[in-house]
């Protein structure tokens, strides 16, 4: 009986703290319950926090993703706005700088005492022949071959050459640097006449020949050469180029003189074919000399 009262007083003591506890409990106002229904809020509301979390992280990504899709298109557009701006600037100053020059084609041939025709230049052909411009003017503009070609650039007029070759709709000109080229001309201070030819390209100077070397030390860098008008292959006065260098050469009783030419060829973009047998109807009062 000792032995089972011994073995049996820790059940019994734990039996008496349960009931015990049990009845505390009862009487707490339920206070148990309440705490398991806060942890189970706690628990609950953690769970749709993390659902929250995890739905807003989602959308949030979709919605990056849309807007970094918008912000592309919308670069993407300014992108082709610019470019069609800075087209549209350029083709400006093109067109600017194509109508100062039609204007300045325009007061020019108004100004010239001879009917002519303005042209645009084509072509260029300097292993032909002749070192030919092509022109987009032919017969049916009145043009015949032996025209005399000159141009306006800079504000400066000068002889580009003459028109050897006439197709119905286009001519070829033969420039004043062509070889085969010679042009009959006056120093403009001096009245000295020589012949003028070519060197070939445009990149040369031209030649001045028959010039008397004894007029050496009235002939200066930077005097204008002009077409004399002799022969009536060009019109009188007009501009071939500057002389560059002067130079004697021992056996010639000539000198040896180079002339920059009047018109940059590289840039010549226009030019006007002069019919010199018949006078300019368009030519505005008091200019081209007499009539």
């Amino acid at each position: 009986m000792k032995n089972l009262l011994h073995f049996k007083l820790p059940e019994i003591v734990l039996a008496f703290l349960l009931v015990g506890s049990g009845i505390a409990l009862s009487t707490s106002s339920g206070g148990f319950i309440i705490d398991f229904n806060t942890v189970g809020f706690s628990v609950m509301s953690a769970m749709q926090k993390g659902v929250y979390t995890v739905f807003s992280a989602v959308t949030g990504t979709f919605t990056a993703i849309h807007d970094m899709a918008n912000l592309q298109q919308e670069y993407k557009a300014l992108t082709e706005k610019l470019e069609n701006y800075e087209y549209m600037k350029r083709n400006n100053v093109e067109i600017n700088k194509e109508n100062a020059l039609l204007r300045e084609q325009l007061g020019f041939a108004e100004s010239v005492e001879y009917k002519n025709v303005a042209a645009q230049i084509i072509g260029r052909d300097p292993d032909s022949r002749y070192s030919g411009i092509t022109i987009g003017k032919g017969a049916r503009s009145g043009i015949r071959k032996g025209m005399p070609v000159i141009a306006i650039q800079n504000g400066n007029i000068g002889i580009v050459g003459r028109v050897v070759t006439v197709g119905m709709g286009t001519s070829l000109v033969m420039p004043v640097y062509d070889l085969q080229c010679n042009i009959s001309a006056r120093v403009q201070n001096t009245r000295d006449i020589g012949i003028v030819t070519g060197n070939g390209t445009d990149s040369e100077t031209l030649s001045l020949k028959y010039i008397r070397r004894r007029v050496i030390d009235e002939l200066h860098r930077g005097d204008v050469v002009v077409t004399s008008g002799e022969n009536d292959n060009y019109m009188r006065d007009i501009p071939i180029g500057t002389i560059e260098n002067i130079a004697i050469v021992d056996y010639d009783t000539s000198l040896n003189i180079e002339l920059k030419p009047i018109i940059d060829f590289s840039r010549l973009e226009t030019v006007l074919v002069v019919d010199q047998h018949v006078l300019n109807d368009r030519i505005p009062s008091g200019l081209g000399g007499s009539r």
